[in-house]
């Protein structure tokens, strides 16, 4: 199953930089839609001051992070729909948001659902999910391997390097707000908040 191999025996931090590399596709009915994580932010539970689950806090809309692991997380943040994936053994609330994903499937229906240019395709955890048409919360409680939404196994690219910084758009809670719980592939441009000056434009941030 693809969630006891990619999350098992591992700290939420350390399964955010391994995701980076692995491709994320949806099936839907229109085609395969599909990209590689180059971004991804942990979420440390009830420790954490900038979690959903922060002192334990458990309600009917964070109940998917207290599933088993590869469970779905879909919430809503300023109206966007955000993708996130329980990480840990069942009641223990840990996460990972993927942020940001460069395309390999299924552009020309990711244009439809989300009509942008270049990187602000899927430079964004609200964009990307618009872009796949992850528009609703169906996908919410399920298991990767029981749901149309997959990781593969294994690593698609090697990223040259990976960056850690502080979280994105956290409101200042606490002693966790600055923690360095964002991985990215560095210098790719389907990052974030990436500038224009740090994008590398030949190698995406990838081994060669």
């Amino acid at each position: 199953m693809i969630d006891d191999q990619l999350f098992s025996g591992k700290s939420t931090a350390e399964l955010s930089r391994d995701l980076l590399g692995h491709e994320l596709s949806y099936q839907t009915p229109a085609g395969i839609l599909a990209g590689i994580i180059v971004e991804a932010e942990a979420y440390l539970g009830a420790k954490d001051s900038a979690a959903h689950a922060y002192k334990g806090r458990r309600t009917p809309a964070n109940e998917a992070l207290y599933g088993p692991p590869g469970t779905i997380y879909i919430y809503t943040l300023r109206g966007h729909h955000m993708l996130d994936i329980a990480t840990q053994a069942q009641d223990q609330p840990e996460g990972i948001l993927i942020r940001g994903l460069e395309p390999t499937q299924g552009q020309e229906l990711m244009l439809k659902n989300r009509p942008q240019k270049n990187f602000n395709l899927t430079n964004g955890p609200g964009k990307l999910t618009q872009a796949l048409g992850i528009t609703s919360k169906e996908l919410n409680l399920l298991l990767l391997s029981q749901s149309p939404l997959t990781i593969s196994a294994q690593r698609i690219k090697e990223p040259a390097e990976i960056a850690a910084t502080a979280r994105i758009n956290v409101s200042s809670r606490g002693d966790w707000t600055d923690k360095p719980l964002r991985f990215c592939v560095a210098h790719n441009p389907y990052v974030s908040q990436m500038r224009k000056s740090g994008m590398d434009l030949t190698n995406y941030g990838w081994q060669v």
